[in-house]
């Protein structure tokens, strides 16, 4: 599966209460609670009103949900929320480490010493990220932060 694949949107359905669920184009389906990032962010003021937020559509491609007044939140930002209110805090982590070191799979597993394949099967959820894999990516962090001072 390759890792575009997994933060794509396939469907989206209003569940009641700023919560959607979202089924993605790797088949995962899981619900996504937004109350707190909506009752948070002023951008997002206009979701606040439940009938506005339950009109929630798939975004061109996939690659986001829209809503009325040009709001759209991305796909890998509801990925990691996604993966994180369900169980799944290690895979939300290692994806944010990638991200913010704009790794590809193939970078993130040379940094790491590991297969791509693995990599995407952490960014993906299929397999959880193991505490020394979390702590390689600190490791890492630090090691870079260091040389770059």
């Amino acid at each position: 599966m390759s890792e575009s694949k997994a933060i794509r949107i396939a469907d989206v359905k209003y569940t009641g209460n700023h919560t959607l669920r979202l089924r993605w184009e790797n088949g995962k389906t899981m619900a996504v609670d937004l109350r707190e990032l909506v009752s948070r962010l002023r951008g997002l003021k206009p979701l606040r009103e439940l009938s506005v937020f339950a009109r929630a559509e798939k975004g061109e491609g996939g690659h986001s949900l829209v809503w009325p007044g040009d709001l759209d939140m991305g796909a890998d930002r509801l990925w990691e929320i996604a993966l994180e209110q369900n169980g799944r805090a290690d895979a939300a982590a290692f994806i944010r480490w990638r991200w913010r070191h704009g790794l590809s799979l193939t970078d993130a597993a040379e940094a790491l010493g590991i297969s791509r394949r693995q990599v995407a099967y952490y960014a993906s959820g299929d397999e959880s990220v193991p505490r020394y894999i979390l702590l390689a990516c600190k490791g890492w962090e630090a090691e870079r932060d260091a040389a770059a001072a």
